[in-house]
């Protein structure tokens, strides 16, 4: 399995999913504190995804 390095976007929406994840955990956002561990694995299947498969 040869890896590559994810496109900018998948980085910027992983870090972003993540980041929100995080924030969500001390601070109430509606669907986001609910559901924040969910937000991290998805945010990470994202990433892994980008570097999985090449030209995503």
């Amino acid at each position: 399995m040869n890896l590559s390095p994810p496109t900018t976007a998948v980085f910027v929406i992983s870090a972003i999913l993540a980041v929100l994840a995080i924030i969500g955990t001390f601070v109430a956002l509606p669907f986001i504190s609910e559901h924040a561990f969910w937000v991290a694995i998805v945010a990470y299947v994202i990433l892994a995804v980008g570097n999985v498969f090449r030209g995503i």
